[in-house]
């Protein structure tokens, strides 16, 4: 997750193509680990989707400037 708000950070402060698709494959990456522990019971399922909606809600003030 640390890996995402920096790619996110980034893409915000310079928003290229080239950082909009780290950002993605980063976003992709998170959900990825987030979706497998709550499959796995690491995770309750709240806690997953709330982790996601963070994830979101970091990009969408540096898409809407872009």
């Amino acid at each position: 997750m640390k890996k995402y708000f920096a790619a996110a950070d980034a893409y915000a402060a310079n928003p290229t193509p080239e950082l909009k698709q780290q950002v993605e494959e980063r976003i992709s990456a998170a959900y990825s680990k987030i979706d497998k522990a709550v499959k796995s019971g690491v995770l309750h399922p709240n806690n997953g989707a709330r982790k996601k909606s963070r994830l979101a809600h970091k990009l969408k003030p540096a898409q809407k400037a872009a």
